[in-house]
């Protein structure tokens, strides 16, 4: 489980750009797709009688407690992660730090790769920053419905301001800009505080790392760019999810996160997990040339490369330790659901904790 998985696919479109972005989505555990369904509303309609903006926390935060998976007296301890944070916060890793000095090991959450290496990822720039636009030349008035135009256009001015390119890129990439220009301003930020201090934490109890990505080689980038460039997308939906959240779930995004930060697990199970991450995996995921080449099931081969794992750790290890996204650790068929249908005891962490 340690080894990297290849796939070699000549042409293969994803690329750093479209992966790094989706990140985060191509983690989901399987039947992940049809969850999260949100409702569509319209322009201002979230803030009428809406309650006051919560104010974000700051400075030094304990974060959440941390779940228990336990097989005899072997145990996996999982901790979750949640994005966005508080741009003023800091994450006190104290309690991790306990728990992986008595560890053996650490499993990551798992992703894709793609493999084109930096140096050439940045010569591929310009190509992928042309990727971006619609093949056809349209613009973004001349593909949405015109009651979405209208949503899009006002929060564009909201978050974006005047930015007459934007309105020539592929819905996908515009609902990407608009989310990550909406949560900046919410005194949010979309970085990953928890998995890089773990790593580094894991580095210094000298922590047997399994990592159960899948690294994809891109053989030709240039051609797989230059394919990307041409298909076409039903990416429509993935603008309006993403639309339909900032309308709706932003106040809310605060919330969760002030939440996790808190350790306020009670908090965080009250609030639903509402993303727009199925819509816009399901654009990339559903592109033909994706089903052509059998790369439609990336999602749920790594969930079950780290259900693997996470079997493997708890037979050999007395102690083990895992980062999931909160999501996988809450919804009914998470990852934490499907160890526990394998028969594995899972103590969750206090309400109070």
């Amino acid at each position: 489980m340690g080894h990297h998985c290849f796939v070699r696919r000549r042409g293969f479109p994803l690329l750093r750009a479209v992966s790094a972005m989706l990140a985060g989505a191509l983690a989901l555990a399987p039947g992940n797709a049809a969850r999260a369904q949100i409702a569509t509303i319209t322009p201002g309609a979230a803030a009428a009688g809406a309650p006051p903006e919560e104010v974000l926390v700051e400075g030094r935060q304990p974060g959440p407690g941390m779940w228990r998976v336990k097989s005899g007296d072997h145990t996996l301890w999982i901790l979750g992660s949640l994005t966005p944070l508080p741009k003023k916060m800091s994450w006190d890793s104290s309690a991790a730090d306990a728990v992986l000095g008595q560890s053996q090991e650490l499993i990551l959450p798992g992703t894709v790769r793609p493999d084109i290496g930096f140096f050439h990822g940045m010569l591929l720039l310009p190509s992928l920053m042309s990727a971006r636009k619609n093949p056809d030349g349209k613009k973004l008035v001349d593909i949405l419905p015109p009651d979405l135009y209208a949503r899009w256009a006002a929060l564009k001015a909201r978050y974006i301001g005047h930015d007459d390119a934007i309105e020539s890129w592929r819905p996908l990439f515009a609902a990407m800009q608009l989310y990550s220009k909406a949560i900046d301003q919410a005194g949010l930020e979309r970085r990953d505080i928890v998995q890089p201090e773990i790593a580094k934490l894991a580095r210094d109890h000298k922590l047997r790392v399994t990592d159960p990505a899948i690294k994809l080689a891109v053989d030709k980038p240039h051609a797989a760019i230059k394919e990307f460039s041409k298909i076409q997308l039903s990416d429509v939906d993935c603008l309006a999810a993403t639309i339909s959240r900032l309308e709706s779930d932003l106040g809310a995004m605060r919330v969760r996160a002030n939440a996790w930060a808190r350790g306020d697990l009670r908090a965080l199970r009250g609030l639903p997990f509402a993303s727009q991450r199925d819509s816009c995996l399901a654009a990339v995921m559903g592109a033909e040339t994706v089903q052509e080449r059998g790369l439609q099931d990336l999602p749920e081969r790594i969930a079950n490369r780290w259900l693997d794992a996470a079997v493997t750790a708890l037979r050999n290890d007395k102690s083990s330790f895992a980062v999931l996204s909160m999501d996988e650790l809450v919804r009914p068929d998470g990852r934490l659901a499907a160890l526990k249908a394998k028969g594995f005891e899972i103590e969750e962490p206090a309400a109070s904790d």
